[in-house]
């Protein structure tokens, strides 16, 4: 899947593939979580801004200046402002700002420096889920214990993990808490004879409900859901070559390795042996 992102730096277009963004690198410079004063500005840096601004409204809204065109961002907004642009900003009084800012550079782990591949403004809305990373982000750059860039750093990820998400992969929603908990139960037991009907009593739902609920919130069945999980893992396995096939099976819930060898096959375009067979020749070479 190829994405198409206007970068206004110096008006290109960037072509980015889908895997690109799990080649995505951060090194954070500034971290604040801003709450905006009448007073409060943002003046322009000459001769233009050497880091990339990642900025998130929570409330309120400012006047955004970037490359000579004005923007009014709002509650919800997200902004990218490319390194190299030119950008000022000022308070709108009565309705101050509060938000999240992130400066830094970005890198492409094959290619070296890079663009942020976010959007200049677009509103994601009010996402619980990402605020509370960036409260354990503002805590981390707070508290400064030991390795607390590195901290930082994996915080900011996972939070352009979540725009990646909305933006690129179309996720709309938060899961419902239900939802997660399930989740969760799974990854500790996918190796177990897992069904609907198991799983709805862990959660305290009907069955039909359960499913319905959970294909909703995952766009994927139970059973589709929890086969991904069991031959993500299954591949990893594979790839280690520390484990036979029967053992693999075993290990993610198969109870028939000749099952196991077909589905796996289905999924992934080539059986669990081919895998196998494949990760010794690399290694020899």
């Amino acid at each position: 899947m190829i994405f198409l992102l206007n970068c206004d730096i110096i008006g290109v277009v960037i072509y980015m593939d889908k895997s690109d963004f799990n080649n995505l690198a951060v090194e954070i410079e500034y971290f604040n979580h801003r709450i905006c004063t009448p007073s409060w500005v943002i003046e322009e840096i000459i001769p233009s801004t050497p880091f990339v601004d990642v900025t998130y409204v929570t409330n309120g809204s400012a006047d955004y200046y970037i490359n000579n065109v004005h923007y009014v961002v709002k509650t919800g907004d997200l902004l990218c402002i490319q390194k190299g642009s030119h950008r000022r900003a000022l308070p709108i009084l009565g309705d101050l700002m509060e938000c999240y800012a992130v400066n830094g550079r970005v890198f492409n782990l094959q290619a070296g420096e890079t663009p942020m591949p976010l959007p200049l403004l677009t509103n994601i809305g009010v996402r619980q889920d990402i605020i509370d990373l960036y409260k354990q982000l503002n805590a981390a750059w707070l508290i400064r214990e030991p390795c607390h860039v590195l901290k930082a750093r994996s915080l900011y990820m996972s939070i352009l993990q979540k725009y990646a998400k909305i933006l690129y992969f179309n996720e709309e929603t938060q899961y419902d808490k239900r939802i997660t908990k399930a989740i969760h139960y799974i990854i500790e037991h996918f190796d177990e004879q897992l069904t609907v009907t198991k799983m709805a009593e862990e959660m305290g739902l009907n069955p039909l409900y359960f499913g319905n609920l959970f294909k909703k919130g995952t766009g994927m069945s139970f059973r589709q859901y929890l086969t991904s999980i069991r031959l993500n893992h299954a591949d990893n396995m594979l790839h280690s070559l520390e484990y036979n096939v029967n053992e693999v099976a075993g290990a993610c819930g198969f109870s028939d390795v000749f099952y196991f060898s077909k589905v796996f096959k289905e999924n992934r375009g080539r059986s669990p042996s081919d895998i196998i067979y494949q990760q010794r020749k690399l290694r020899e070479e």
